[in-house]
């Protein structure tokens, strides 16, 4: 009998990423993450696996070390470390081992960083201030901050100010530093040129930078200079990559004006004199990760001329390769999982991916790109997995207007169809994010207590291709409130199904419709509302996205659609509302400000319904990932809590 998966699984969980190949892929590095039981903070270093024997070791004893790059002999690491919470550096050490050596120092830190093709140098992607010091660094002495552009901050990252993503390059013989690029936009993704002599990045320039979440891709000379636009017709780019012979460009990007390449993005070839020119359809959403808070995606373009990257169809991910000159995109591995990280070996013979499954937390896959297949490489979860069943994972489609909806089941580990059972609708954020088959942590510790969770990509969910993505724009808690009811019909057929006893959890956007829901129908017993978007007009002027984000999403700017966004404001709907709800809210959240719960909670109150507010000192919107454990079990703990209260 093994036992329930519970909230302290964040202390027994490890984390693995940052996958990097050695260029005879003798050797893979990668990032292990975990949470050290005395001080229940958390860890990562680097671990150095032998891709034959599949032993691993320690590369690394540092604290806070990730992100290892092998340099382009495979002779030495390169690495990011942070000691004693102080900003990221780069450090390296040769593969044999020995000392390590500090290659920074800079104030802020370093973000990203790339080897040139000859090893000789860095180019470097570093968070510059030109005023020097943040708010409040003035010994101790109170100082005013002045605001005058309207992306001021941004959520995990914080206070911004003036503050900019530059371009720097690092002569790794003399350690000296030279900046490349400045000006007031950040500059990130840093590629070097196959002859090392000029370097591709992203950035948004454009005049309205503080206004739209646009980019451009550029090229500038190694010696610094004048960037020069490359993605010309294009509105938005997320991922670059060069030709093997330094003649063009591939990029992730969107030629969608009203759209974010992160919500949707297409492969494009990129050439100077000529409009770009589109590889892939939308039947296939290519990996981009969460810049500028995490680093960009990894794509490669082989001497074959195939461009190999990570995409993601109906929720699963793939490893797609399609041919430069355009033609068929093929799907190499892949399926009923979620990849977020890629890494190929100097012959394209090998790669590795970072996979996490509905019954596997996360894992390092080896995928032989000769013969096909893949292998199993690391096993750092194994022993809690066997010991604690995952939910078994059912998924269908339900036929809405104009769409099919994919629906995904999740069923307690000792279900049995004769029993009884409460249900609870998990609701994913973004709009335009998704559920994979993948391990989510909160499904997985209601499923374990006894709760089937139902997990809808309602209309508006990325992966479905751009019609379904874009049907949610202007609608929101439209029709996309009426795919998740219909699923939640379709499910309460069964007969194991307690209608009774129907609860519904979301987080961000999530947090919206669960809100939206509980103003608009009394059919739930208990609902957990995460960090929500509760008044669209105060937060299109808190968020630190209301404008670039909130327009495209809500109708135009407040002068333009102030009325619909109250009228599709979950505050508007409070009086309506008989559903116990709970409240949980991160204080220091630059996304969906605590604002918008501490609106709710209010209203409610005042209103005499059944609330509590739960919030999290310290905690941007990232928090149930990237926040303190001690508060990421909390969330889980007082979600399951909620439920148990109302629903058992």
């Amino acid at each position: 009998m093994t036992e329930k998966i519970t909230p302290d699984l964040v202390y027994k969980l490890k984390s693995v990423g940052d996958p990097a190949l050695s260029p005879n892929r003798s050797l893979v590095a990668y990032t292990l993450g975990w949470v050290d039981a005395d001080s229940l903070g958390s860890r990562s270093r680097v671990m150095l696996m032998n891709t034959n024997s599949g032993e691993s070791r320690e590369f690394t004893q540092g604290d806070k070390d990730s992100a290892s790059k092998f340099s382009p002999d495979g002779h030495n690491l390169a690495f990011l470390r942070s000691d004693d919470g102080k900003p990221a550096q780069v450090w390296a050490m040769a593969v044999g081992g020995g000392e390590a050596r500090q290659l920074t120092q800079l104030a802020k830190g370093v973000f990203d960083y790339v080897w040139s093709p000859d090893g000789n140098n860095l180019v470097i992607c570093a968070d510059v201030d030109p005023g020097g010091s943040d708010p409040g660094d003035s010994n101790g002495i109170p100082q005013v901050t002045v605001v005058q552009r309207v992306r001021y901050r941004y959520d995990t990252l914080g206070w911004r100010g003036d503050s900019h993503f530059h371009l720097f390059v690092l002569d790794l013989e003399s350690l000296a530093i030279r900046q490349v690029t400045d000006g007031d936009w950040d500059d990130l993704g840093p590629v070097w040129s196959p002859d090392g002599s000029k370097i591709a990045f992203m950035s948004g320039r454009r005049d309205d930078r503080d206004f739209l979440a646009l980019s451009e891709a550029y090229t500038v000379s190694v010696a610094g200079g004048e960037p020069s636009l490359v993605s010309e017709g294009l509105y938005s780019v997320g991922a670059v990559v060069w030709s093997p012979d330094g003649q063009q460009l591939a990029v992730v990007g969107s030629d969608a004006p009203e759209g974010m390449v992160l919500w949707q993005g297409w492969l494009y070839i990129l050439e100077a004199g000529k409009e770009p020119r589109k590889l892939t359809d939308d039947a296939i959403r290519p990996y981009l990760g969460f810049p500028p808070v995490t680093r960009p995606a990894s794509i490669y373009w082989t001497v074959s001329n195939q461009i190999m990257f990570l995409g993601e169809t109906n929720g699963e991910s793939f490893l797609y390769q399609t041919a430069s000159e355009g033609g068929k995109t093929e799907t190499l591995w892949g399926g009923d999982c979620l990849a977020t990280g890629l890494t190929l070996d100097q012959s394209v013979d090998q790669a590795v991916v970072t996979v996490t499954a509905p019954d596997s937390p996360g894992d390092l896959y080896q995928i032989d790109l000769a013969i096909g297949g893949s292998i199993k490489l690391s096993g750092h979860n194994d022993s809690y997995m066997a010991e604690h069943t995952a939910a078994e994972l059912e998924k269908f489609w339900i036929m809405r207007p104009g769409f099919e909806v994919e629906c995904r089941l999740y069923f307690p580990p000792d279900f049995d169809e004769d029993k009884s059972y409460p249900l609870v609708l998990d609701i994913h954020g973004g709009p335009n994010g998704a559920f994979y088959d993948s391990f989510v942590p909160a499904q997985q510790v209601l499923a374990s207590d006894g709760y089937l969770v139902l997990a809808v990509n309602p209309r508006g969910s990325s992966t479905y291709g751009t019609d379904f993505m874009m049907a949610v724009l202007g609608d929101w808690g439209g029709e996309d409130f009426n795919d998740l009811m219909a699923a939640v019909d379709q499910v309460l057929k069964r007969p194991y199904v307690d209608q009774d006893r129907l609860g519904v959890h979301g987080y961000s956007y999530g947090g919206y419709m669960t809100s939206w829901t509980v103003g608009h129908t009394n059919r739930f017993k208990a609902a957990v509302v995460g960090a929500p978007c509760i008044n669209l007009h105060s937060m299109y002027g808190t968020s630190d996205i209301g404008i670039s984000f909130g327009e495209a999403q809500w109708g135009g700017s407040i002068a333009d659609a102030a009325g619909k966004m109250l009228e599709r404001s979950p505050i508007t709907y409070a009086a309506n509302v008989d559903t116990p709800v709970l409240l949980l809210h991160g204080d220091a959240d630059a996304r969906c400000p605590i604002s918008q719960s501490e609106e709710y909670f209010t209203a409610l109150k005042r209103l005499g319904k059944e609330v509590e507010f739960v919030r999290f000192p310290g905690c941007s919107h990232q928090f149930p990932r990237l926040g303190h454990p001690k508060l990421r079990e909390e969330y889980l703990a007082r979600t399951l809590g909620w439920f148990n209260r109302f629903l058992v």
